[in-house]
């Protein structure tokens, strides 16, 4: 490593130069950042030589984890034989090709066609788009609207935030835009009350079809969430909820769009999130998980409903980026499906590793400090509470939250707080052991917060 990164002074230059997401700068810069240096496996080190299991996968995204040579190699080949062009003006590259017939073949017979993005955010923006043209091009001009969830993520570009239904992201910007409502999220230990989680999930799903009631089914274009809410906390639908989604959709005549930008590609033990829960969308943003993070590329599933629209009766889509289908990110989107592909880690998911993880994260649950312990595939959350009994919620949820984890860092293990929500999502190789591993860390973070909160 060159003395330009050895430097001890990192932080400072970092402090002067760098704006962070999602960051306060000024805390940030008090506190110093983290400088994180290699990685191996399910393992990153900072440039202090300290050593964490990367229990959140980067950002969701690292699903066939780190130093897989056979994807900077692959980069390096295809850097050195053509390492940029376009696809406008008719034209395209190998990798690009390849990548679109790749990543359909595992989407199911609706989804035959991709349009290429560089991000999940580009992607959510990029289908918002189509969907109005789509109903313009069939003589249903009026249908503009999009209803997505509150609490929901969909990137924070402008479309992406207003998309989204976090009102700390909409209280900067003047979002959302015209053109989106919002309704309840299937969030039962939180809003669920005396419900069931059966009960709750049906009586959340059928707020979207009091929402078309109220703003014209005839101005409704579309319907966007995400099969299971990640920036949320991990909130996982009950059994009720996705099925009375998708009955109100198809008879309300909306499209549905399933946001796959963290559950596709083997997050939940099936290659999209949407075959999980056995729905059947319009649409299907995807990212992440599509280059497992080693570079940056994403995309929109189109159906065929859509796509034969598009082809034949829009003409000139006038909607498109610099690096949509890149050809090395492409070249490493392909290389890592090839893994995926070849190493079964979907399958592994399922069968194996999924099932394995849910045990271990589920012996959370009897913690004093955790009111609920829930997991899907190589996804969990565990649900910090005052009193379990009650289900009561701390007044200062983030503090409680941002406790865990930096005791959990202190300790070896990464995991992502979201308020009083602690948030788990491995690498799709992570061993029992290291399963094991980020149990026992967890506990040891969860027992030393406890203690702080009772002194």
């Amino acid at each position: 490593m060159s003395d330009t990164y050895a430097r001890s002074n990192l932080a400072a230059v970092d402090a002067a130069h760098h704006l962070h997401p999602f960051s306060d700068m000024k805390k940030l810069n008090a506190d110093g950042t983290r400088i994180i240096q290699r990685g191996e496996g399910v393992h990153i080190w900072d440039n202090h030589g300290r050593k964490y299991l990367d229990g959140f996968a980067g950002l969701w995204c690292v699903n066939v984890g780190y130093g897989r040579k056979e994807i900077t190699d692959a980069v390096a080949r295809q850097m050195n034989e053509l390492p940029y062009y376009n696809t406008f003006f008719g034209t395209t590259t190998t990798p690009a090709t390849l990548l679109a017939e790749k990543v359909t073949s595992h989407a199911g017979p609706r989804f035959n066609h991709v349009f290429f993005t560089g991000s999940g955010s580009e992607a959510n923006d990029t289908w918002f788009r189509m969907a109005r043209v789509y109903w313009s091009a069939i003589g249903k001009p009026s249908k503009k609207i999009v209803i997505a969830r509150k609490n929901g993520y969909h990137g924070s570009t402008v479309a992406g935030a207003s998309l989204g239904g976090m009102k700390y992201m909409h209280e900067q910007g003047d979002l959302p835009i015209s053109g989106i409502a919002h309704i309840g999220q299937p969030y039962w230990y939180g809003e669920g009350g005396d419900l069931s989680p059966s009960e709750f999930g049906l009586r959340v799903a059928r707020e979207l079809d009091t929402k078309i009631d109220e703003l014209g089914e005839e101005n409704v274009a579309a319907f966007v969430a995400e099969p299971v809410q990640g920036a949320a906390g991990v909130i996982i639908p009950p059994e009720t909820y996705w099925p009375e989604i998708a009955r109100i959709c198809r008879a309300r005549n909306i499209l549905l769009v399933t946001d796959e930008v963290i559950c596709g590609f083997g997050r939940l033990g099936e290659w999209f999130g949407y075959q999980y829960f056995g729905v059947e969308p319009d649409f299907a943003p995807i990212a992440k998980g599509l280059s497992s993070g080693y570079l940056p590329i994403g995309g929109v599933l189109v159906s065929d409903r859509i796509a034969e629209v598009l082809i034949n009766d829009v003409g000139d889509f006038n909607h498109g980026f610099t690096y949509s289908g890149h050809p090395v990110c492409a070249a490493a989107a392909l290389e890592n499906l090839r893994i995926i592909e070849d190493e079964k880690l979907v399958d592994r998911v399922r069968d194996d590793i999924g099932p394995y993880f849910a045990t271990v994260w589920s012996g959370l649950a009897g913690h004093d400090l955790v009111g609920e312990a829930v997991s899907i595939g190589l996804m969990g959350a565990l649900q910090l509470t005052s009193d379990k009994a009650s289900r009561t919620r701390f007044e200062k949820p983030d503090a409680v939250g941002a406790l865990v984890r930096n005791h959990a860092l202190a300790n070896g293990l990464v995991l992502r707080a979201t308020g009083d929500r602690m948030l788990a999502s491995p690498p799709l190789v992570i061993s029992h052991d290291e399963v094991d591993e980020m149990g026992r860390i967890a506990k040891i973070a969860l027992d030393a917060a406890w203690k702080e909160l009772k002194a």
